[in-house]
């Protein structure tokens, strides 16, 4: 078999590729074989059809049943021998596929990118540190009674957090438009789920009462036929509930899955979860900065079928997120290209700093990240035999732990300098990442 190879372009291969005639002709005739053995033609017995009508009926087919298997098989010899790595599958074009000569085709394809992971030395993070402190405590329990609010009827004017219920008609230029009307909305005063403006409006009003909001929508609203647009809203005021706040008490608790401990128990229950995200917050926080410096630092030409994949998944992953009747590929590529090119040059980074390292997941420390995961459960006994049963869910694991001990290795030589803050500003989320 000849093999040549053409760098097209940096990571783009032009391969051509020629198989010997005889190696055609034996896999051509392997294939007329097995046809001969269970072809069923008219005036003889199975398995006794003369091979020259056997060759005149199904050779053509036989023929191009071989190309396909040939161009598979050679091409894969093909790529060995020259020490390639493909990134994709080729683009096959043939040359020449003639009875009786050599099987000649090129194939066109991208590489994987060959380099070597540097500059963890001019990476720079900030670590930070935190505790739980008992305010943030309080503030935490505030929240989760807040969470659980319930309304009740209120004999008197509405107030910012009350909820309304309300029959609504709105109008542009004196005309109904669609989507502008409701009937029993559930509107909670100061949320700023309703334009501005109408909130605001229904400020002071009671049950039973009719109020004319003049408001504009937003020039960016989503809505392009409204957008910047004023409207007028007759609304109509059905009843205004104010908000009680659940006791801190058993019955709260045991929503909670926490029984019979008292209020220490629960707050000893919250503390343990804030401080589970806490740590949480703080790694990733460090291993954002970790991947922003490697990626500064490396800058590597992706393969372009590597990012169509990694397009097409996020796609996928956007329909399942938000449904609705579009199929992926309706999404244009451009909404993924960003996201989709940062995750394949992280990929293709974290993989070599892998390979040059040799590292291995830590199992001490997979198991220790499966028995923090297990712990927000109430069994977390039965958690930890769930994931050591199913190897799909255990291979994740192990993928963070790898990618945990990458950002140690970086960490080695990295200027680490560490921040004392308040537990709310070391879990604020950071800055998305800038664009590459």
């Amino acid at each position: 078999m000849q093999v040549s190879v053409e760098n097209t372009s940096a990571l783009e291969r032009r391969m051509t590729i020629a198989v010997p005639a005889e190696r055609v002709e034996t896999e051509v005739n392997k294939r007329l074989q097995q046809t001969a053995r269970r072809a069923k033609v008219p005036g003889f017995r199975p398995g006794k059809v003369p091979m020259s009508v056997i060759r005149q009926r199904y050779e053509d087919a036989a023929r191009q049943e071989a190309f396909g298997d040939l161009v598979q098989a050679s091409f894969y010899e093909a790529v060995v021998e020259q020490k390639l790595n493909p990134a994709g599958a080729p683009a096959v074009e043939p040359k020449s596929f003639e009875k009786g000569k050599d099987l000649e085709y090129i194939a066109t394809f991208e590489v994987f990118p060959e380099f070597t992971v540097a500059g963890f030395d001019s990476i720079a993070v900030e670590r930070l540190s935190a505790e739980v402190a008992d305010a943030d405590l309080d503030n935490m329990l505030e929240v989760l009674r807040k969470q659980n609010v319930r309304f009740e009827a209120a004999d008197r004017a509405a107030q910012n957090e009350d909820q309304l219920n309300i029959d609504f008609v709105g109008k542009v230029d004196g005309e109904v438009f669609a989507g502008g009307s409701a009937k029993g909305t559930q509107l909670v005063l100061g949320s700023g789920r309703m334009i501005p403006g109408f909130e605001e409006g229904l400020v002071g009003a009671k049950a039973g009462e009719e109020r004319v909001l003049n408001v504009s929508f937003p020039e960016d609203y989503q809505n392009l036929d409204l957008a910047g647009k004023a409207a007028e809203f007759t609304v109509t005021v059905n009843s205004v509930s104010e908000p009680k706040l659940p006791e801190l008490n058993e019955e709260f608790f045991a929503q909670f899955g926490i029984k019979e401990t008292g209020i220490d128990g629960f707050r000893a229950e919250v503390r343990k979860n804030m401080e589970r995200e806490l740590r949480q917050a703080i790694k990733t926080k460090v291993k954002n900065q970790v991947m922003d410096g490697l990626l500064a630092a490396n800058p590597i030409e992706v393969p372009k079928a590597l990012l169509e994949n990694e397009v097409n998944r996020l796609r996928v992953q956007a329909v399942q997120q938000f449904g609705g009747n579009i199929k992926p590929e309706q999404l244009p590529a451009e909404l993924f290209e960003e996201q989709a090119k940062r995750r394949v040059v992280l990929g293709l980074i974290v993989a070599e700093v892998v390979k040059q390292n040799e590292l291995k997941p830590d199992e001490a420390r997979v198991r220790e990240m499966i028995e923090e995961m297990a712990s927000a459960y109430q069994e977390p006994e039965q958690v930890v035999a769930w994931y050591y049963k199913n190897d799909q869910q255990l291979n994740e694991v192990r993928s963070v732990v790898l990618e945990e001990q990458v950002v140690d290795t970086v960490l080695q030589k990295a200027t680490v300098t560490d921040k004392s803050v308040s537990y709310e500003e070391a879990i604020k989320p950071a800055q998305a990442p800038a664009a590459d």
